[in-house]
């Protein structure tokens, strides 16, 4: 769990320095405001995953640490960290997985954050996989509740009942996605400019 959690942390500084050089504290903040799983992030799990980079060879501190440091109103300049080629390639490479470690609960978000830059056939391929895993929890879900109805006390009842829905509403998120993604020309990919933010994801709310 613990090595995934760090993949999917390298992948995700990846993608956002993929946008734009940016120091550690830019990244902490956008890590921590759009993508779910790195909500409580903090410098003493990020600049780990930074130096395992630079020693990769797939990001490099930037000469531009003055230019962006007076950007952020500070007097110090900062660490500014960009991208190599090597690292562009890593995280093309990253983007064309979708295999089950691209639908779980802690990995899909990271995922889907970065669509815009995955190819068609791709996307597809993890919005069906999401919603296959999420089927087969409703079913579960059903199964239990058939089984244990009358053994469960109120609170019990409403947290299933809150799962039960929290999975439906997804479900129909995933077909309204994936309809989508069928219906426009497989050779589209769109690529957001550099500059554009990544949105929290709010499927299930």
């Amino acid at each position: 769990m613990a090595a995934r959690r760090t993949e999917l942390l390298e992948f995700a500084v990846l993608g956002l320095l993929h946008e734009a050089p940016q120091h550690g504290y830019e990244l902490r903040k956008r890590l921590n405001a759009a993508l779910g799983p790195f909500r409580a992030l903090s410098y003493g799990t990020l600049y780990p995953c930074l130096r395992g980079l630079l020693e990769r060879h797939w990001i490099v501190e930037s000469d531009a640490a003055d230019s962006l440091a007076a950007t952020a109103g500070t007097k110090r300049a900062r660490i500014v960290y960009e991208l190599t080629a090597e690292g562009k390639e890593r995280f093309q490479d990253l983007l064309r997985e979708a295999g089950p470690t691209a639908w779980e609960d802690d990995t899909f978000d990271v995922h889907f954050a970065f669509f815009a830059r995955t190819e068609a056939e791709v996307r597809l391929r993890i919005l069906e996989g999401r919603r296959s895993r999420l089927e087969e929890r409703l079913a579960n879900i059903r199964t239990a509740s058939a089984k244990n109805r009358e053994r469960f006390d109120s609170y019990t009842a409403e947290l299933e009942r809150h799962g039960l829905d929290s999975a439906e509403r997804e479900v129909r998120w995933l077909n309204e996605l994936i309809t989508a993604e069928r219906n426009t020309p497989s050779a589209t990919t769109a690529t957001p400019p550099n500059d554009q933010p990544i949105t929290p994801i709010n499927h299930k709310e």
